[in-house]
């Protein structure tokens, strides 16, 4: 089969088109899925740079999100039959076959069966954002109904899951972005406050817009500067939220305890990493979940742009430019 070999850590380079034999079942609870697309997130740059969870494993086969046909099926698998269509995130980081290739497997309890509605690459493209939003804004801070939130990079793969789910819960949204289009894209998918960031200040803006009180809910995916400076923007008692591991100095921690704040991380690829079976089938719940929102029309992915398999090093210079808005998708036709 085709597949992209990521050869070494380093640059998008190291991602190398090759021929190789299509993987085997590993268990009779596995499936074989012959991919139509492949979602490309930020999390594959940084897995290809540096190599962090299995350096001692390469050649790898990157890319975690992934959608097709079941192509065979274990011996023991009863909740999928050959021919069904199917989405998924699994693998991808090392230690088991991803999705840049024609061909992968996954267990079954994993692996959900994709939005009727939509296609392929659309499905590809969905699920480590929707377990990624959920996860965060369901499960780490709760957000309810009337509640206000602050999305940071509201156009981005993330973030533009990230306003739906909010709106979907009945929360009202602001985000921050970098231009006019991304403005739009965000106001047509529900935001509230539009937040220019390069030229506004967001923490007086956010303060603003809630007559002085702060966000109830801040979603960092940014990290760094921002998310220190967003616990000046988040209200007492508030939770911040982040995916990214910001390390905070002391004064930050006295500021958070002083304000009564909650801060809470994010990281969906951790019932993965950590080998808890029980948590990953909730995420296939998640992805269930999500695929009837997708069906009755209350949420929908965008995909920015697809490119055929052998230019997954060109997806991950434009991922590494920045700016993208959605999602980028590989496809295997």
């Amino acid at each position: 089969m085709r597949a992209i070999l990521m050869t070494s850590a380093g640059a998008a380079d190291a991602l190398k088109p090759r021929e190789i034999p299509a993987p085997q079942l590993p268990s009779a609870r596995h499936i074989r899925v012959k991919l139509a697309a492949a979602g490309i997130n930020p999390l594959d740059t940084k897995l290809r740079s540096k190599a962090m969870y299995y350096p001692d494993k390469l050649p790898a086969i990157l890319g975690c999100d992934g959608a097709g046909l079941v192509e065979s099926a274990g011996a023991d698998v009863s909740r999928l039959k050959v021919g069904d269509e199917v989405y998924f995130c699994n693998g991808g980081i090392g230690d088991e076959p991803g999705c840049y290739a024609e061909y992968t497997t996954v267990h079954e309890d994993y692996c959900a069966l994709k939005p009727a509605s939509i296609g392929m690459q659309e499905s590809a493209a969905l699920p480590l954002v929707l377990l990624t939003v959920w996860e965060a804004l369901i499960e780490r801070v709760n957000l309810q109904a009337a509640q206000t939130i602050l999305i940071h990079a509201g156009a981005g793969g993330v973030g533009h899951i990230a306003i739906q789910i909010a709106r979907h819960l009945g929360a009202r949204v602001a985000v921050t972005v970098s231009d006019e289009h991304k403005a739009k894209l965000t106001q047509d998918l529900g935001a509230e406050k539009i937040i220019h960031y390069r030229q506004q200040d967001f923490v007086q803006a956010t303060l603003a817009w809630t007559e002085g009180s702060g966000a109830d809910v801040i979603f960092d995916t940014v990290g760094g500067v921002t998310f220190l400076r967003s616990l000046h923007a988040v209200r007492y008692g508030g939770k911040l939220v982040s995916l990214l591991s910001t390390p905070l100095s002391l004064a930050d921690v006295q500021l958070a305890r002083l304000r009564n704040l909650s801060l809470a991380y994010e990281l969906m690829l951790s019932p993965q990493l950590l080998k808890l079976p029980e948590e990953r089938v909730r995420q296939r719940h998640i992805l269930e979940q999500g695929a009837t929102l997708v069906d009755a029309g209350k949420l929908k992915i965008l995909v920015s742009q697809t490119l055929p398999l052998a230019k997954a090093a060109t997806a991950h210079r434009l991922i590494e430019q920045g700016g993208v808005s959605g999602k980028i998708v590989l496809t295997m036709s």
